[in-house]
Formats: structure tokens, C-alpha cells, sequence
């Protein structure tokens, strides 16, 4: 939490900010120059709307998990409007293809704080997001690949084990535990509200119909390089595996590399010929995609303000808050007046 502390107090410049969004653009051009060879061979056998076809389930896919975190957010304290959520969680994302794994967790906690958001809930929202991804997308294709490549079990068998694992951390009772010791022994004060049941099946419904999306996006590769239309399953539950395995590979600059081998390995048996054009294009896609959220973030977001008193304060001793009316954000009052705390 201290260097959480420190990296957020350094972002808050605007200089650093503006050079860390230089270093995304770098990185991900370099990502597109390094794969671009093989990016064009595959291009050559796709229309161009199958690719913007490709590129909406995206973007789809990555509002529905926005979505999730937002309601993640929502039931921890803190709801936001859905301008204020885009802005926070699209242009945060592009970060991920920093190496060090940090970036994105980092600018998303600083932008969250930016709109209001107390730091803590938003470690906590951001943490409870990639476990419920990364449990529900395990799960997704631990049903789906039996179905479309039975091989595909045996093979990662190791990462699937982790979904019960994450299920059961994710349980509002454990949860609340562990966080509650993490914070405890970073010597910050403990949640004001921890997660319910419903909220996190609001979570776990936008999150699968996200993985359902992003599912979709490869399909429409698959469907025009192989010229058929019956790989649905195979498409949702390989990209599910590989997308949710690269999430645990946090050394990994947003799983570039390894999310492609598992895809390619899921793919392989029933299109041999196809599997790895559709994995890089794919990651191509996935790239634009972020790109153009959170330029959709930035654009969405103009005229957001913070309320005035952003932070509630710390609870102490044994009066620990048992609950807490949240901040409410907008884009200003009707009569052009400053937004307010709700009391």
C-alpha cells in the first residue's frame, strides 16, 4: 500500500500523466510493428466489415466489463454516473500494455480519486473486477472447450483449477476478511461497506455477458478465415481461457504473447490453418478496442467534476463505520453551481 501511496502522489502530475500516455502509444505501436508481418497475411483473407464487426464485439465486451466494475464500485459505496466509470476504467486500461503490471491498477485508483473515489474502495472494487474476470472466464471455459475440443482439459487443466479457488475468495464473507486483514496490516482503515450478494451477481451477469462479447469478436475472425460460422463455443471458451490466463500472468505486459499461444492451442484442433492469424489479428483488435475506449472515455467525460470533499474520513480505533452514504458525481448542477456531497 505504501508504494500504492507514493506511485498515486507522483501520477497526480500532469507532466507524468502526459509522458506515461506517450509511453502507451509507444508500446502499443510497437506490439502492431512487431506483429505486423503476419497481421497482413491475415488481413489479406478478411472484409473489412467482418473486422469492424470484430472490432464492436470488442468494445462491447469491454463496456459490459466495465460495467461490472462499476457495479462492483456501486455495492462497495461509491456509485458513479456512467460518464464518470468510462472515463475512469477505459482510459485506465490502455496501461496494461506497460511492463510492470502496476500502470493500469495504478491510473485507475488515481483517476477514481480524481472523481471522488476513496482510494481504498477503489484497490478493493479494482481487485474484487479481475478475480470475478478471472473466475468467471475460467469457469466459462472449463464448460465451453469439453464442448467444442475435448484435448483443451487436459492440457490446462492447472490454470482451470484456479476458478474454485477465486470463487470461493470471492464469497462477500471471505472477502471481506481478506481485505480486511490486507488493510489492516498496511495500517489503513477497513472498508465502510463490504459486498453483498446481489452486487456481486450484478457483477458476475455484466461480466459473463462480457466474456460472451469478447467471445463473439473471435468468432467473426474465425467465420471469415475458415469460411464457417459454427465455432461459437470453441471461439467463447478459448478466448475466455486465454484472455482470463493472461490476467494471471501479471509479468506480462496485458498478456502479450502468452494469451496467443493458449488461443493458438485452443484453435489449433479444429482450424489448424487459421489459428494463428485469427490469434495475432485478434490481438490487434483487442488493442484498437482499447484504444478507442478510452478515447470514448476521454470524450464522454468533459465537464465531470469532483465533489469539493472527495475523501471520507478515516474511521479509528473501535468505531469503525458501518456504513456510509456515498458521494454523487455529476456534471454540474442546473443551475451551473458546483456539485455537492450528498450529506
Amino acid at each position: 500500500m505504501r508504494v500504492l501511496t507514493r506511485l498515486t502522489r507522483i501520477a497526480r502530475s500532469p507532466w507524468l500523466r502526459g509522458g506515461l500516455l506517450a509511453v502507451v502509444l509507444l508500446f502499443c505501436a510497437y506490439g502492431l510493428y512487431a506483429e505486423w508481418p503476419q497481421v497482413t497475411a491475415g488481413l489479406a483473407r478478411l472484409h473489412w466489415y467482418g473486422i469492424a464487426a470484430s472490432l464492436a464485439a470488442a468494445m462491447a465486451g469491454a463496456t459490459c466489463m466495465m460495467l461490472a466494475w462499476r457495479a462492483i464500485l456501486a455495492d462497495l459505496g461509491s456509485p458513479l454516473p456512467l460518464r464518470a466509470a468510462a472515463r475512469i476504467n477505459f482510459v485506465a486500461q490502455p496501461g496494461k500494455y506497460i511492463p510492470g503490471a502496476v500502470w493500469a491498477f495504478a491510473a485507475q485508483v488515481e483517476l477514481g480519486h480524481d472523481l471522488g473515489v476513496p482510494r481504498r474502495r477503489s484497490v478493493a472494487s479494482y481487485v474484487v473486477s479481475i478475480s470475478l474476470a478471472v473466475g468467471a472466464g475460467l469457469g466459462l471455459a472449463a464448460i465451453a472447450l469439453p464442448l467444442a475440443s475435448p484435448g483443451m482439459v487436459g492440457r490446462y487443466w492447472w490454470v482451470m483449477a484456479v476458478a474454485p479457488v477465486i470463487v470461493a475468495c470471492l464469497c462477500p464473507p471471505v472477502f471481506t476478511w481478506l481485505v480486511d486483514r490486507a488493510l489492516k496490516v498496511a495500517k489503513r482503515a477497513p472498508l465502510e461497506r463490504p459486498p453483498t450478494w446481489p452486487g456481486l451477481a450484478r457483477a458476475l451477469a455484466w461480466t459473463l455477458l462480457g466474456w460472451l462479447l469478447l467471445g463473439v469478436q473471435v468468432w467473426l475472425l474465425i467465420s471469415e478465415m475458415a469460411g464457417r460460422s459454427g465455432y461459437l463455443v470453441l471461439a467463447v471458451g478459448g478466448y475466455a481461457l486465454a484472455f482470463a490466463a493472461g490476467m494471471l500472468l501479471i509479468v506480462v505486459p496485458g498478456g502479450l504473447g502468452a494469451r496467443e499461444v493458449i488461443l493458438i492451442a485452443a484453435l489449433s484442433p479444429v482450424i489448424p490453418g487459421a489459428a494463428v492469424a485469427v490469434a495475432v489479428i485478434a490481438r490487434v483488435v483487442t488493442m484498437a478496442s482499447d484504444l478507442a475506449c478510452a478515447c470514448l472515455g476521454l470524450a464522454v467525460s468533459r465537464g465531470l467534476r469532483a465533489p469539493e470533499d472527495r475523501e471520507l474520513p478515516a474511521p479509528t480505533g473501535k468505531h469503525r463505520r458501518t456504513s456510509s452514504r456515498p458521494l454523487l458525481l455529476t456534471a454540474g448542477q442546473p443551475d451551473g453551481s458546483r456539485p455537492t456531497a450528498r450529506p
